[in-house]
């Protein structure tokens, strides 16, 4: 695998190459686009759907079920480039004390996750519709191994998580397919983390599934956060929408095909 890059054109440039391999190899780097946190129609979602249509890619929104607005919903069934995942229900966290954030695991048992988890499955399936995908998205990324199991008769057919995956189905009836660049610097007053950091993930993950180092059949995931990201990430994605449109290896995948639903 190639090193880090060292500046910006190197980064690009490194970008570039990894997809010309692509071709070169006879394969299609497939992609795919969800947004995390989704609960009401605000400035922002209107920008993220300003850029999916300017762009032409589809983009999957990961609704709160336990806060959503009729607004969303009225938002979205206007507009044919979303689809609709289920994050969590409250996006609340039950971590331990002293653990990390988590709403899918901490101190609450499984029967009440999946009590919790089919409620708000409900809820979106009939606000939403077809629109609606039964793929969970855990707040913040995590969930505990012991919830996968109550998934499937939770209503759910997908999970999408962060980084690459380990298996493409934790559980049966359960496929995974996570994201593998998030542009938001959580450490560092929620800015960007910049390009070179940035292409840099999306990189690895491309030239691991080309050289069987990692699971070729994972699209690779772009996430944001319309709600929190500041000016220089919505610059990058759509520069970053823009050269991965313009190059012949790249195809951008609907929520939908990946999940056969």
């Amino acid at each position: 695998m190639a090193d880090s890059p060292q500046s910006i054109p190197e980064a690009w440039a490194m970008l570039q190459n990894e997809l010309d391999l692509w071709v070169e190899s006879g394969k299609t780097a497939t992609f795919w686009w969800r947004d995390d946190d989704a609960v009401e129609e605000t400035p922002q979602i209107q920008l993220l759907d300003r850029l999916s249509r300017d762009m032409e890619v589809p983009v999957s929104v990961a609704v709160i079920p336990a806060v959503m607005h009729d607004s969303l919903v009225q938002f979205l069934h206007q507009r044919d480039n979303f689809t609709a995942m289920q994050h969590g229900y409250s996006h609340r966290s039950y971590a331990l004390k002293a653990a990390k954030k988590i709403e899918l695991g901490g101190d609450r048992s499984c029967d009440e996750i999946q009590a919790e988890l089919d409620r708000g499955r409900r809820l979106l399936s009939t606000a939403f519709g077809e629109q609606f995908i039964p793929v969970l998205v855990p707040p913040w990324n995590r969930i505990e191994s012991r919830i996968y199991s109550t998934l499937a008769s939770a209503g759910f057919s997908g999970i999408s998580s962060i980084w690459a995956r380990e298996t493409a189905c934790p559980v049966k009836g359960l496929l995974q397919v996570n994201t593998h660049l998030d542009p938001v610097n959580w450490h560092h007053d929620r800015g960007f983390i910049g390009e070179t950091i940035a292409i840099g993930q999306i990189h690895q993950h491309l030239c691991a599934r080309r050289q069987a180092g990692g699971d070729i059949a994972e699209p690779t995931g772009i996430l944001t956060h319309h709600l929190i990201q500041n000016d220089e990430v919505w610059a990058f994605c759509r520069t970053l929408f823009d050269t991965l449109n313009r190059h012949p290896a790249t195809r951008w995948l609907n929520a939908r095909e990946i999940w056969a639903i």
